[in-house]
């Protein structure tokens, strides 16, 4: 039988502590949702139209969301999307949600990514934290998600052998974006 593979988003050790929906603010898991569901989608389309789509989509009567919220949100998903450290993962060229399989060594490694871009010298990806407290530095940044990235890196270094990989992770909760180093990835590597 062969070995099982390693999800790495489905690590062995326990996932940090969410955000308690009971805890005061219940609007921030729906918010890490949509604000999922917005960065999945808006990049495919034109940048001129991405602002008017998130407001359309977040004020949808099923959202529930009043006028001040979908002004906050809409104003938060494009701060985000114009960050120059994204612009390629938000570009023309990226993809969202894509899966990945392969052998690093001999672990085999299963997943999939949030975000990937493909450019002439470097592939960057990034995934997407949803209701976890954002650290506020790559170092406090907990071991399974560091083994996570190192993991889809390795997969990714393998066939993209000339191109430098770029890892990030996005806390919705911010929204934050945080360049992961490949020195400090490179113990968690499978």
């Amino acid at each position: 039988d062969p070995p099982r593979p390693l999800a790495p988003s489905r690590p062995a050790e326990e996932d940090p502590p969410s955000l308690s929906p009971l805890a005061g603010d219940q609007g921030r898991w729906q918010r890490g949702r949509l604000l999922h569901r917005l960065l999945q989608t808006l990049p495919d389309l034109p940048p001129e139209r991405r602002e008017a789509a998130a407001r359309r989509f977040l004020a949808q009567p099923a959202q529930g969301l009043d006028q001040a919220t979908v002004t906050a949100w809409t104003a938060e998903i494009m701060a985000v999307l114009a960050l120059p450290d994204a612009a390629a993962l938000f570009g023309p060229d990226s993809r969202a949600e894509v899966p990945v399989a392969g052998l690093v060594g001999s672990t085999r490694v299963s997943g999939r990514l949030d975000r990937i871009a493909v450019t002439a010298e470097a592939v960057w990806l990034c995934d997407y934290k949803t209701n976890r407290p954002p650290p506020l530095a790559e170092d406090a940044v907990p071991a399974q998600y560091l083994r996570q990235l190192a993991s889809y890196g390795a997969l990714l270094s393998d066939i993209y052998k000339s191109k430098q990989i770029n890892s990030f992770l996005l806390w919705t909760d911010g929204p934050r974006l945080m360049r992961i180093s490949a020195e400090r990835l490179a113990p968690w590597a499978p």
